[in-house]
């Protein structure tokens, strides 16, 4: 399976690589060490430690694979009550002596609102791009 893997190469490159460190290091192939694994593939000996470890303790699929992250680094701001409710916001009369909407007016307004602690008025960009709202009036999609 893994010889027909770097033999095709109709992969991932990670996964041919994988695969390839896997045949170099294997105890009844090429047996390798570590330190020329790690030199011939161009990585650390953490990550031909990570692929070993990860072949004996859940098998090779798992080992051809990157490893999947547990959580994102870091939780949305807006979740999709939050994100509505700032669509609400901008869809409202901007506040008095104001002509419309600013990401900085929207930002301060979801904080006064208690919708979220704090926010970045990128964020706040991001969120409007992300749905197609357009601050200035004109339809974008």
């Amino acid at each position: 399976m893994l010889k027909d893997l770097t033999d095709k190469g109709k992969a991932a490159a990670a996964k041919i690589k994988h695969a390839n460190v896997l045949l170099k290091i294997d105890a009844d192939g090429l047996n390798w060490r570590d330190e020329s694994a790690s030199e011939a593939f161009s990585c650390s000996l953490r990550t031909i430690f990570s692929i070993r470890q990860r072949f004996v303790e859940q098998g090779v699929e798992a080992a051809l694979e990157r490893k999947k992250r547990e959580n994102p680094p870091t939780p949305p701001i807006l979740d999709g009550e939050k994100e509505a409710r700032l669509l609400q916001i901008a869809c409202s009369e901007p506040p008095e002596g104001f002509a419309k909407w600013t990401l900085r007016l929207l930002a301060d307004k979801l904080v006064t609102l208690e919708v979220v602690d704090s926010i970045s008025e990128q964020t706040v960009m991001r969120t409007l791009k992300k749905t197609n709202f357009n601050l200035t009036g004109a339809s974008i999609g």
